[in-house]
């Protein structure tokens, strides 16, 4: 799950992270180049990031994406399309619609970068948020489209019933790093859970667990100097121990698909590393469930790479202003839109 929550002194708390508080520039960040030659990971969101009508541009602008929406249609039994592109978004961000959708969306701007001769073996390597490390594997050709979209249903409703609602809870914590977040953590934990989840970038860290034990957390948190603590409007305790029998599920779903060695590493949230090896990919992702989301590790692992450009492929803009965040040398481009497609492609002639 990918939970921002805006710097701005006026901004508000948003679970959704393509509100776009993050990053309000259109087209690319220019960084600092590393050196002369041009790096480029893709990178996909998490939920957080959805949005009523998205991807809508880019099916009617190229088949490729159009397809993409109906494969998952069918996979799926539903007509998600319609619910993203003229649904009501509270149900859109049900957990186990938002995570297909999320998908979808992400293959459809990678099929139309492919329409314009932009494949991903252009990338040195993919990385994804949460459920955007299934879009990553799905783009780079590791799981089929069909088997991403029916594991994310699952997974979405594996989370979701995995812990009553009201038991468990998540809050963000601002200005205060993954350390003394994680710290904190286990001061307020008791005999609970609470867990630092998501390591988004140096200076917002979320806790996970038992309610009680998070709301301790973000007492402590402010008594321990963070600038914001606040309570996410979650309905599950994503990413901690609790989601063990979400796990389990998955674990189960995830040996009964065919997993491919992708076309380019993958850059895995539990272990901040490239995998490539498919049965390491598929403990990871089973891992990946009650693991902590190692955002800002995975960055600054690109960065040691020598990636010197991230491409935000799908809804939102979110990764690119955690990005930033971590490493300023990194230029950021988000792909969503078919002028972005249009503009990434030329750029990409161009380097």
């Amino acid at each position: 799950m990918q939970y921002v929550v805006m710097h701005s002194t006026r901004a508000r708390l948003s679970c959704v992270a393509g509100a776009g508080g993050l990053h309000h520039d259109t087209g690319m960040d220019t960084g600092k180049n590393r050196g002369s030659q041009m790096t480029i990971a893709y990178v996909f969101p998490g939920q957080g990031a959805q949005a009523i009508g998205m991807g809508k541009a880019l099916a009617d602008s190229y088949p490729t994406a159009r397809a993409v929406f109906d494969e998952v249609d069918d996979a799926l039994g539903q007509k998600l399309s319609a619910m993203i592109w003229e649904g009501d978004i509270e149900t859109l961000t049900l957990t186990q619609n938002a995570q297909p959708a999320l998908m979808a969306t992400s293959l459809a701007a990678m099929r139309a970068l492919e329409a314009e001769g932009v494949t991903v073996a252009d990338a040195g390597c993919v990385a994804g948020h949460s459920l955007g490390e299934y879009s990553a594997l799905a783009a780079a050709g590791a799981i089929s489209l069909g088997d991403t979209a029916l594991l994310l249903r699952t997974r979405g409703l594996a989370m979701q019933s995995a812990v009553p609602v009201g038991v468990g809870a998540m809050a963000a914590v601002l200005g205060l790093d993954l350390a003394a977040v994680a710290e904190i953590a286990a001061q307020a934990a008791g005999d609970e859970i609470c867990e630092a989840a998501n390591d988004n970038d140096p200076a917002q860290v979320v806790v996970s667990g038992h309610l009680a034990a998070v709301e301790r957390a973000v007492e402590l948190a402010k008594a321990k100097g963070a600038k914001r603590a606040l309570m996410l409007p979650v309905s599950a305790p994503f990413h901690c121990a609790l989601m063990e029998p979400a796990a389990r599920e998955m674990e189960h779903a995830l040996s009964e698909v065919v997993i491919n060695a992708p076309l380019v590493p993958l850059i895995a949230n539990v272990r901040a590393g490239a995998v490539t090896d498919p049965d390491e990919i598929r403990a990871l992702l089973v891992k990946q469930v009650t693991g902590r989301v190692r955002w800002r590790e995975s960055v600054v692992a690109m960065g040691a790479m020598g990636v010197t450009e991230m491409w935000e492929i799908g809804a939102g803009k979110a990764l690119s202003g955690m990005i930033r965040r971590i490493d300023r040398a990194i230029a950021c481009r988000a792909v969503g839109t078919p002028e972005d497609v249009a503009a990434a492609a030329e750029h990409l002639k161009q380097g």
